[in-house]
């Protein structure tokens, strides 16, 4: 099912994922039924919050009986297309590139990671979850020859820029961006920049306003 998120703010975007890993944990744990209420008051959200997000995407629940927590979160998979499968790469096999490739729960949610490049001399094939480090030299005629549908860039800041007009001349149109700069890209690019620092500063200021 398609829907149209054009009137969806990001911040409502953002929490999506918050109520589909939720969601996970109540069906785990045997939960088949849960309020908007109940739900809000587990995540720190307001029962309202928590029923205007969703229904930006269309009914779902029942006034009285709440959400049945199976059918909200197949839903909700589906709204953030987790039942589509994507192709992924990743640019820079350096421990952040190592920690995303080794995280088994991409793969169980659909993301297939085809191929890894680096250019250090002591990186290039070897191999991660049995998949070979290419050199960066091969990323263009990969891009050609293979859809690529996201790409992680875990490069330096230096060379982050060049690798994303790279992938977006070879066809990719989704960028997950770990290197510590922001990238220029088009309007049509999905483009998420990391900034790990960012995480961590606000920590810190969390901790010195305490």
């Amino acid at each position: 099912m398609n829907y149209d998120t054009s009137h969806v703010s990001d911040v409502v975007i953002r929490r999506l994922p918050q109520y589909y890993r939720h969601l996970e944990s109540l069906e785990r744990s045997g939960v088949t039924r849960i309020s908007s209420k109940e739900l809000g008051a587990q995540m720190g959200l307001t029962a309202s919050q928590i029923r205007q997000d969703i229904n930006f995407f269309g009914t779902f629940g029942q006034q009285g009986y709440g959400y049945n927590v199976r059918d909200l979160k197949d839903h909700l998979a589906g709204i953030l297309g987790l039942n589509k499968g994507y192709n992924m790469i990743v640019v820079g096999m350096g421990s952040i590139g190592h920690a995303i490739v080794n995280y088994q729960s991409f793969k169980k949610r659909g993301f297939n990671f085809t191929a890894l490049f680096d250019n250090a001399p002591s990186l290039v094939g070897r191999t991660v979850s049995d998949i070979e480090i290419k050199n960066i030299s091969e990323l263009k005629s990969f891009l050609s020859k293979n859809r690529v549908d996201i790409a992680a860039i875990c490069t330096p800041s230096d060379a982050a820029q060049d690798i994303a007009d790279t992938l977006i001349e070879g066809g990719v149109s989704a960028i997950w961006n770990f290197a510590p700069v922001s990238l220029n890209v088009p309007s049509d690019i999905a483009l998420n920049n990391v900034h790990l620092t960012d995480s961590l500063l606000f920590l810190s200021y969390k901790l010195s306003h305490k």
